[in-house]
C-alpha cells in the first residue's frame, strides 16, 4: 500500500511537469531564430508578460522557453534585459495570477453534404462548414509583426462574407443539376409549379414537355419557358404573364489549395463568391499572397483576386461567383516589407512590381500625427548582413521596396524650438511663442499682465544653458516696467516666475472661541473689527457676554531675558449685544484670538435621575449647586419597602472621575471577553489577564461607591455627595444571588447564603481553573465598590461576600522573562557540544 501510494505521488508529479511544459510550450511561436528582441515595442513585451503571469508563469520560465523555440543566445540576453527594465520602470507592481485558463479543441468540420440540395440545408451545410477550432489561449503576444489583412479572414466574429442566401434571384444565376425553380403562371391562366433541374439539364413542365435550362442564366430560362408556354396555348403578352425565380440553391464542390490557413475541398451554396471560400479556409496563411490570388476554372485562370483593393478602396471587382469544380489557389507572396513605428496601421505589406514606398505608406492608413517624416530609416539585407540606408520625403515616390526591407517612421522631438513659459501672478499664464526679440516685459503683456498681487521688488528666469544644466536669473519687475532697469531679451524655453504676495507668507487668519454660535478660524480682512468676527461665527450663543471679551495678539517685542516676559498682548473689548456698533477703535489683526465668555449668573439647567425601588423614579433637575444625595432621595418620595439600600450605586459619566480618556475604555471593550463582563457589571477595570502586548492602562468604572444607609442616616454628611449633571442613582431590589466568574471550572450563579465563605462560593463554581490567580481574585459589590483579595506570604484574605456581589477570577499572566530560554538554549547547546566530543573521542 505504501508503494503504491509511493508510485501514485511520482505519477501525479510528472503529469503537473508535462502538463506545465505543454502550457509553456503553447505560449511562444513556434521558431524564434528570425525574431529581434529590439524590434519589439516595451507595450508588446508587457502583454507577453501578463499574458504569461496569468499562467502562473515566472520570468525564468519565460526565457527558458524562448531559448527551446530557437531564439538566438544574443537576443535571449537582449529579450532579459528588456524585461528587467521594464521591471524596474513599473516598480515590479504587476499581480501575478496562477489561475490557468483551460480551452478546448475542437475539430474541424468541412461538412460536406451533397445529398441535401434544399436553400434552407445550404445554409446549413455553410455553417457546419465555418465551424472552426477555437485556437489555444496564446499566454504570449505573437511576437512577429501582424500581416496587413490577416485579420480580415482570422477573426472569428467576423461574418462580412458568409453568402447572402435570401436574396432575391439574380438574372445572371448560373442553372444547373440540382437548382429548384419556382414557376408562376398568373392572370388569365393560374398555375404553379416547383421544378428540380435533372442531372441532364432538364425541367419537366407538366403538360408542356421538357426543357433544357443547364448552362443559362435565370433570364434565359425565362425566355425559353415564355416561348415554351406560348407555343402551348398559354396566352403569354396577351392577359397572361409568367414569373420565374430560384426555389432551392444547390450545392457546389469548390477546391482551395497553396498557402492558406486550411486547404480543403468544401461544399458551399452555388451563390458564394471567392471571398467566401476564402473567409471557409481563414484566408492565406503567413506565407501566402494576399496580392496574387487565383481563380481557376476549367485549367485556366479566369481571374486574379488583389485583396489590397478591398482592405484599402473597399472593392469587390473580382469577387465573382464560383462555378461547381472551381479553384482557387494563392501562391507564396513575392516581395513583403515592414513599416512600423508612427504610421496608423504598422505591419507586413505586400508589394508588387512598380509600386514605391509611397504605396506601402498608403496601405498603413498614411502618417500618424507625431510621424517625423523628413526621413524614414530602412534596415535592408544583403545576402551577408543587414545595412541601415535613409530614405527622404522626396524619394517616397520614387523609392522601391526590396524583399525584407523594414522601414521605421519616428516620431517627432518631445521639445519646443520656440517655446518660453510664465508662472505666477499674471492673468493668462502659460506657454507662449518666442517671437524674435521677445522680451520679459513683453512677454507679461502678453500674459495679459500683472496681477494686483503680484510681488514687483524680484522675480526669476530659469535659463537652459547649452549643456542642458540650468541657471537663475533675478530682476525687478517693477523696474523693467516702468522703464528703470534694461528690459531682458528671452531665449528658448526660458521660464519666468512672478511670484504673489500671498505665496511669500502664512494665510492671515483670526479665531474665535468660548460662547459664539461656530467655533473657529477665520479668514482675515483689513479694518475687521470683533463684531464682524462673532458675526460670521453665527453670532453670540445663549449666555454670552458681550461686555467681556479678550482678544489675545501676537507679540513681537518680548524680551526673552525676562521671566516674566509677554507671551501675547491681551486687550478686553466691550461690544454692543445687538452687533450694532463696537470699540471702532480697535480692529483686528492677522492671527488674533478672540475668547468670548459667559455672564456670570448664566447656568443651563442640569438633570439627574433617579432609577429602581424609589416612590418616585424619574428624571429631577437639579435645584441647588450643594444639593445632594440625600435631597434627591427626598424629592423622590423615599425608598419602597423592597429597597437594598446597601446595593445601591451612583453612576458618574464623567472623565475627571474616571481618570481616562473614554475611547480607551471603548477600545477595551472590543475584546469580547471584557466586553460582556462589561455588559454585566456595567464598569471596567484592570484585567491581570492582559499580557506584554495588551494596554495594561489602570481604568476606573464610572460607578461611584456610595452607602446609602449611611448617607440617609446622616444627611449632609462626607459621605452624602453633591450631585452632578447626569448623575444616575439607582436602588435596586434585594439581592438574592452571587455571581462568579472567570477562571472558575463552570461560572455560573449561586443562590446568596450568609453563612458562606469566599471559597464556598468558588466551590459551588467547580472551584478554580489551573490557570486561576488566586490571590488576584476580587468582589465587586453591588453599590460598585470593588475589594480585592489580600495575601500574606502563602495566605489568602477574601473578601466578605454580600448578596448581588460578584466574585472574578483573573487568569495568571502569561511570563515574559527569558530566562528560563536562555537557560533551555545553554544546556541545548552543552549537550550537542558533548554528542561531538564523545564522537570524537570513541574514533
Amino acid at each position: 500500500m505504501n508503494n503504491f501510494k509511493i508510485y501514485l505521488s511520482i505519477l501525479i508529479v510528472f503529469l503537473c511537469v508535462l502538463t506545465t511544459s505543454s502550457v509553456i510550450a503553447q505560449s511562444l511561436p513556434q521558431n524564434l531564430s528570425n525574431i529581434n528582441v529590439d524590434d519589439l515595442s516595451d507595450s508588446q513585451i508587457r502583454e507577453m508578460l501578463q499574458k504569461a503571469q496569468s499562467q502562473g508563469l515566472t520570468d525564468d520560465q519565460v526565457i527558458q522557453q524562448a531559448q527551446n523555440n530557437q531564439l538566438p543566445a544574443s537576443q535571449v540576453q537582449r529579450l532579459q534585459s528588456r524585461i528587467s527594465d521594464i521591471r524596474k520602470k513599473d516598480g515590479n507592481t504587476t499581480d501575478y495570477n496562477n489561475n490557468n485558463k483551460n480551452n478546448s479543441n475542437t475539430g474541424f468540420n468541412n461538412g460536406i453534404d451533397t445529398t441535401n440540395n434544399r436553400r434552407s440545408n445550404s445554409r446549413q451545410n455553410y455553417e457546419d462548414t465555418t465551424r472552426t477550432q477555437k485556437k489555444p489561449f496564446d499566454l504570449f503576444v505573437d511576437l512577429r509583426p501582424k500581416i496587413f489583412g490577416a485579420d480580415l479572414f482570422r477573426n472569428s466574429t467576423n461574418n462580412s462574407f458568409e453568402p447572402n442566401l435570401r436574396l432575391a434571384t439574380p438574372l445572371n444565376y448560373i442553372l444547373g443539376p440540382d437548382d429548384h425553380l419556382v414557376i408562376d403562371v398568373y392572370g388569365n391562366s393560374l398555375t404553379h409549379w416547383d421544378l428540380l433541374v435533372s442531372p441532364e439539364g432538364n425541367i419537366n413542365i407538366p403538360g408542356v414537355g421538357i426543357l433544357n435550362v443547364a448552362g443559362r442564366t435565370v433570364e434565359q430560362a425565362t425566355t425559353l419557358i415564355k416561348a415554351k408556354l406560348a407555343a402551348n396555348r398559354y396566352a403569354i403578352g396577351r392577359g397572361t404573364n409568367i414569373a420565374v425565380n430560384l426555389g432551392n440553391i444547390r450545392s457546389i464542390k469548390v477546391i482551395l489549395q497553396g498557402q492558406l490557413v486550411r486547404p480543403a475541398t468544401y461544399t458551399l451554396p452555388s451563390v458564394s463568391t471567392v471571398f467566401n471560400a476564402l473567409y471557409l479556409a481563414r484566408g492565406p496563411n503567413d506565407i501566402g499572397s494576399f496580392r496574387k490570388i487565383e481563380l481557376i476554372r476549367n485549367g485556366r485562370i479566369i481571374r486574379t483576386l488583389d485583396l489590397y483593393d478591398f482592405l484599402t478602396k473597399g472593392s469587390r471587382k473580382d469577387d465573382i461567383t464560383l462555378r461547381d469544380q472551381d479553384i482557387i489557389r494563392v501562391p507564396p507572396y513575392g516581395t513583403r516589407v515592414e513599416l512600423k513605428g508612427e504610421v496608423k496601421i504598422p505591419a507586413l505589406f505586400e508589394t508588387l512590381p512598380g509600386e514605391t514606398l509611397q504605396d506601402v505608406i498608403n496601405f498603413a492608413g498614411g502618417f500618424t500625427d507625431l510621424a517625423y517624416t523628413d526621413r524614414i530609416k530602412t534596415v535592408e539585407k544583403s545576402n551577408k548582413q543587414r545595412r541601415i540606408t535613409d530614405v527622404f520625403e522626396k524619394d517616397f515616390n520614387t523609392h522601391i521596396p526590396k524583399p525584407g526591407d523594414v522601414y521605421t517612421v519616428d516620431a517627432i522631438l518631445d521639445r519646443y524650438e520656440n517655446r518660453v513659459i510664465i508662472k505666477g501672478a499674471v492673468f493668462r499664464p502659460g506657454e507662449y511663442e518666442l517671437q524674435n526679440g521677445l522680451t520679459v516685459s513683453q512677454l507679461i503683456k502678453n500674459a495679459g499682465g500683472l496681477k494686483e498681487d503680484a510681488f514687483t521688488n524680484r522675480a526669476t528666469i530659469i535659463r537652459l544653458n547649452p549643456d542642458n544644466s540650468t541657471q537663475q536669473l533675478h530682476f525687478n519687475v517693477a523696474d523693467i516696467l516702468n522703464n528703470k532697469s534694461p528690459d531682458i531679451t528671452l531665449q528658448r524655453e526660458d521660464s519666468v516666475l512672478v511670484a504673489s504676495v500671498f505665496d511669500l507668507r502664512n494665510k492671515y487668519t483670526v479665531t474665535i472661541k468660548g460662547e459664539v454660535r461656530k467655533n473657529g478660524v477665520y479668514a482675515y480682512a483689513d479694518s475687521m473689527q470683533v463684531s464682524d468676527l462673532i458675526i460670521r461665527a453665527g453670532g453670540f450663543a445663549e449666555g454670552a457676554s458681550a461686555k467681556r471679551i479678550q482678544v489675545a495678539r501676537r507679540t513681537f517685542n518680548s524680551d526673552p531675558s525676562l521671566p516674566n516676559a509677554e507671551t501675547s498682548l491681551v486687550f478686553s473689548v466691550d461690544i454692543d449685544a445687538s452687533l450694532k456698533s463696537g470699540d471702532i477703535n480697535f480692529t483686528l489683526k492677522p492671527f488674533d484670538i478672540v475668547s468670548v465668555y459667559s455672564l456670570p449668573g448664566f447656568e443651563v439647567q442640569k438633570t439627574v435621575r433617579v432609577e429602581g425601588e424609589v416612590m418616585y423614579p424619574g428624571t429631577y433637575a437639579i435645584q441647588y449647586k450643594n444639593e445632594k444625595i440625600s435631597n434627591l432621595v427626598s424629592r423622590a418620595g423615599g425608598l419602597t419597602a423592597s429597597a437594598d439600600i446597601e446595593g445601591s450605586s451612583l453612576k458618574r459619566d464623567n472623565n475627571a472621575v474616571l481618570g481616562v480618556d473614554k475611547s480607551k475604555i471603548d477600545t477595551l471593550a472590543l475584546n469580547k471577553e471584557r466586553a460582556d463582563r462589561l455588559k454585566r457589571l456595567q464598569h471596567t477595570y484592570k484585567d491581570s489577564t492582559l499580557n506584554a502586548n495588551e494596554d495594561t492602562t489602570q481604568f476606573r468604572n464610572n460607578y461611584i461607591g456610595i452607602n446609602l444607609k449611611k448617607i440617609l442616616q446622616k444627611p449632609g454628611s462626607n459621605d452624602d455627595l453633591i450631585l452632578e449633571n447626569g448623575d444616575v442613582l439607582r436602588v435596586p431590589k434585594q439581592q438574592q444571588i452571587v455571581k462568579i466568574n472567570g477562571e472558575v471550572l463552570y461560572p455560573s450563579a449561586v443562590v446568596y447564603g450568609g453563612g458562606k465563605t469566599f471559597k464556598e462560593y468558588v466551590l459551588n463554581a467547580g472551584g478554580y481553573s489551573p490557570k486561576a490567580l488566586k490571590r488576584g481574585a476580587y468582589i465587586v459589590y453591588p453599590n460598585g465598590t470593588v475589594k480585592g483579595t489580600r495575601s500574606f506570604l502563602f495566605l489568602h484574605f477574601h473578601p466578605k461576600v454580600k448578596a448581588g456581589s460578584e466574585i472574578y477570577v483573573p487568569k495568571k499572566p502569561v511570563s515574559q522573562s527569558g530566562v528560563a530560554q536562555a537557560i533551555l538554549a545553554y544546556t541545548t547547546g552543552l549537550a550537542s557540544l558533548a554528542v561531538v566530543i564523545l564522537g570524537i573521542l570513541k574514533k
